[in-house]
């Protein structure tokens, strides 16, 4: 790759310092094997810690058998900056209850990275490859929070 198509200012950035920044986050373990995380953008920030969005949906998945699609987006909260928020679009014939899930979450991750609130949604914006368009997500909902 060599640049962002009719993208210079993407292709700038990406390519700063003479190396390809993808946007990729992630850790290595103690034999040396790369372990992807999540995005850069996708990373929550909320009371002064860290959270991947990756990591609680996997959680939130493994709490609730009921979830079909899920999404874990940050969004903006006057006392946390970011609050840990969820999408849950529920199997057909379910109706899966917020408070069980996050209940049943607190044995899969840590408290602080539990979704302060769990949305249940019929469906989910995505690209024409079945993508989940997070970015869109979270443009919808940025209000969320506004009058706690």
């Amino acid at each position: 790759m060599t640049e962002y198509l009719g993208r210079p200012d993407d292709t700038e950035e990406a390519f700063r310092h003479g190396w390809f920044h993808s946007g990729d986050v992630g850790h290595f373990d103690d034999d040396g094997i790369l372990w992807f995380t999540d995005r850069r953008k996708d990373v929550i920030k909320t009371g002064g810690e860290n959270v991947s969005s990756l990591e609680v949906e996997k959680a939130l998945y493994a709490a609730e058998p009921d979830a079909a699609e899920v999404v874990v987006v940050g969004l903006p909260h006057a006392r946390w900056s970011e609050a840990v928020t969820a999408f849950v679009v529920p199997r057909p014939g379910t109706r899966p209850d917020p408070e069980t899930i996050r209940e049943n979450m607190r044995s899969h991750i840590d408290a602080y990275k539990i979704p302060k609130a769990i949305v249940i949604v019929g469906d989910l914006p995505k690209t024409a490859t079945g993508k989940i368009q997070k970015k869109k997500v979270r443009m919808a909902h940025t209000d969320l929070y506004q009058s706690v």
